[in-house]
């Protein structure tokens, strides 16, 4: 352990810890809720309260088989407490993104010394995937947590022996499985085993995974509400969960969700921004580190997430952070690594110039020929939405990072870092609640004067379940009855029958005419 790893700077020490907090809680509900996602989830949760069912979710009064319970049950402790807010059914997420952050600092404090488990803090609360996956009213963060802890607590047993952390790995993948399902399970069991038998100590895990405690555990935590939802729903549930969002999922495209064998390969060093030259560091690295015990552990939990997401049949991003924790570890490791900080500088410089020109770039996408009429019309608000506090502060931050590239004496950890808080605040204090406003504010507004007006309304050809947070009504799919309202989007009016009772951008509120 280095001088620096025993005594980092004190003050510095105090700025990173708090860091998460800045991060994950800053401006929560400043943005309108992201559809499809985020709108999804919430709306289960309001219906659970609408519907007086806290064991089954619904989504515009259809069964919605997606995910386990547990976000659900959290969102609804937030919605308890503060109403049906963006803040909060976002708070679970936020929560989990901290207590991750901290997780990982703890776990390195232990192995690697102090100051690596503050660089260690650095990064997991300021790259680009946490940071959206913490602040976003979905299961993704929370299920991170649980992944980090698991395999947190499964590298203690192995290199103790000790039998507490195995057990906590069992109640951290329980609480996986209420959330999201098996892949709490199969990313722990197949990192663990993979470790062992590149150790030769495949006996140590045939023990660990057989472990009768450990399993009354898991079965007390996951089958009373599988039993229940089995129950209740029947095969319903099997074909919905299971079959579909579990099984299909992987071995098949839904939702459009396709990608090339080399997706995640592409996808994890953008989650990392702006980390991506620390990562390329500590890649080169790789070599050297198998030869340590918990660094080969790390390497092959990250490698076992992209090359078993790489064959799954529906990619998405945020699937990568799976194994992004152990990264965020080896970033840190080898932080001192960082020689010429020129490259290093190059991906935070272009989203820093990015940020100011994004109005005007989206305006100018808005007046071409690009995308549908839909698209076009919700971008025409690009230059409008953006206020002058969008610039100033946007401007600010390029001018200072430029000032600190060609004249700072710094090295290039410390410039990354200071790279990744600037982008951490202009993130969340102005830049996420620009894009909310622009492309979910007319949804909002739409479903805020249907509220107004008292009246249930259908949706036609438009999944925005977000509508029905800020109506607070379920919004069926399907043509209204004459009279009744409809949400459409701005290209998909009929010719005929129908007057405009609310337009805004590219959304549209329509009552259809009595005969």
């Amino acid at each position: 352990m280095s001088e620096a790893d025993r005594h980092p700077h004190r003050l510095l020490g105090w700025l990173v810890f708090l860091l998460p907090l800045l991060a994950f809680f800053t401006r929560l509900g400043a943005a309108p809720l992201f559809d499809v996602d985020e709108g999804a989830f919430s709306e289960a949760t309001r219906e659970m309260f609408e519907r007086g069912d806290f064991l089954s979710t619904y989504l515009d009064g259809e069964n919605r088989f997606d995910k386990p319970i547990l976000i659900y049950w959290f969102q609804a402790l937030g919605y308890l407490i503060f109403g049906a807010t963006e803040w909060a059914f976002r708070l679970p997420s936020a929560i989990a993104a901290a207590v991750w952050s901290y997780a990982t600092w703890h776990f390195a404090r232990q192995r690697f010394g102090p100051a690596t488990a503050l660089a260690a803090l650095l990064v997991t609360s300021t790259a680009l995937g946490p940071f959206a996956i913490g602040r976003a009213a979905t299961a993704d963060a929370l299920l991170n947590l649980w992944l980090a802890l698991s395999l947190f607590d499964a590298w203690r047993h192995l290199e103790s022996g000790r039998r507490a952390p195995l057990l906590r790995s069992y109640l951290w993948m329980g609480l996986g499985a209420l959330t999201k399902g098996p892949i709490a399970l199969i990313v722990p069991a197949a990192v663990t085993l993979l470790y062992c038998l590149s150790r030769g100590q495949w006996r140590t895990w045939l023990r660990a995974i057989a472990d009768p405690i450990g399993w009354v555990i898991l079965l007390v935590l996951v089958v009373p509400w599988y039993a229940a939802a089995l129950n209740i729903h029947g095969q319903a549930f099997i074909d919905g969960f299971i079959l579909k969002h579990n099984v299909k999922r992987f071995t098949a495209t839904l939702e459009g969700h396709a990608g090339s064998l080399f997706y995640y390969v592409l996808a994890m060093p953008l989650l990392l921004l702006p980390w991506i030259g620390p990562l390329l560091a500590a890649i080169r690295n790789a070599r050297r580190d198998v030869g340590t015990g918990v660094r080969r552990f790390l390497w092959i939990w990250a490698l076992f997430v992209v090359v078993f997401f790489s064959f799954s049949g529906t990619k998405l991003p945020h699937y990568a952070l799976y194994g992004a924790t152990p990264l965020f570890l080896l970033i840190a490791v080898h932080r001192a690594e960082l020689k010429r900080s020129t490259a290093h500088v190059i991906a935070p410089t272009l989203l820093f110039v990015l940020f100011p020109l994004l109005p005007p770039l989206l305006a100018a996408l808005a007046g071409g020929d690009a995308g549908d009429a839909f698209y076009r019309a919700q971008l025409a608000r690009a230059l409008e939405v953006a206020t002058p506090t969008y610039y100033l502060f946007t401007v600010l931050a390029l001018l200072a990072w430029l000032a600190l590239v060609i004249r700072g004496r710094v090295g290039a950890w410390k410039k990354l870092g200071i790279a990744a808080i600037l982008q951490v605040l202009l993130l969340a204090g102005v830049v996420v609640p620009y894009l909310g406003t622009l492309v979910q504010g007319p949804v909002k507004a739409a479903g805020l004067h249907a509220r107004q007006l008292g009246e249930p309304a259908t949706r036609m050809r438009f999944d925005v379940p977000s509508f029905s947070v800020y109506a607070q009504s379920v919004t069926p799919a399907k043509t209204p009855e004459p009279g009744g309202l409809a949400l459409t989007r701005i290209d998909r009016v009929p010719p005929e029958g129908y007057d405009t009772v609310f337009a805004q951008g590219g959304v549209v509120l329509l009552r259809r005419q009595l005969p």
